[in-house]
């Protein structure tokens, strides 16, 4: 089991966003969450990210508590896109492949890689201003996987895609899946979260 969310409550003031919320993600093996905007979805990934603290329960990764090294194991997408404007494509996804601790070589390597198969590979000394927001999906996608992350969690990865775009990252989240990356999906997109997804959560 990659993945133990056990009994994670969390509330803002007196506005309680989680209950006593549980479930498991194992190797291969993908899980939706659904649920209403303010639903706490998002909270719930960034507690998992350890970007926010529960109020009770616990996250276990792997058989243990998460800690800080963890994350070098976890793919984020978050749903508010955070790129530096002025910095060129492939300098932006460098840094941040280093920063999940990939030697540089390493790093271009992936996201060389990956920028291939996502069909950017003709943006690398672009400005990240001159991206379309889909291209910056798929730039921020291919950050997310470019380390091979055992979980990968995906907050809302089809908004700004069409319907093309969409498709084709919905096919590399399946290549993932089948390949054994543990992966919790949070989209609004019903019909992906079908196809893509083995069990619902719903918040």
């Amino acid at each position: 089991m990659i993945l133990q969310i056990d009994h994670i409550s969390k509330a803002f003031g007196e506005h309680q966003v989680l209950t006593d919320v549980s479930f498991t993600v194992d190797s291969g093996q993908a899980v939706a969450l659904l649920g209403g905007n303010g639903d706490g979805k998002t909270t719930l990934l960034r507690i998992i990210t350890r970007l926010l603290a529960p109020d009770s329960g616990s996250v276990l990764f792997d058989g243990h508590p998460l800690v800080q090294d963890d994350l070098r194991h976890i793919g984020y997408l978050p749903e508010e896109r955070g790129l530096y404007r002025n910095m060129r494509v492939g300098e932006q996804a460098l840094y941040l492949l280093r920063l999940k601790g990939l030697s540089r070589r390493e790093a271009e390597n992936a996201a060389r890689r990956w920028f291939t198969t996502l069909g950017m590979q003709d943006w690398w000394d672009r400005p990240v201003r001159k991206l379309s927001k889909g291209m910056q999906q798929r730039l921020q996608f291919a950050v997310c996987v470019a380390h091979s992350p055992r979980l990968l969690i995906l907050d809302e990865p089809f908004s700004g895609l069409d319907a093309a775009g969409a498709e084709m990252l919905r096919n590399q989240i399946a290549a993932l899946k089948h390949q054994g990356t543990a992966i919790i999906l949070s989209t609004h997109n019903l019909q992906a979260a079908a196809d893509l997804c083995d069990k619902t959560f719903n918040l």
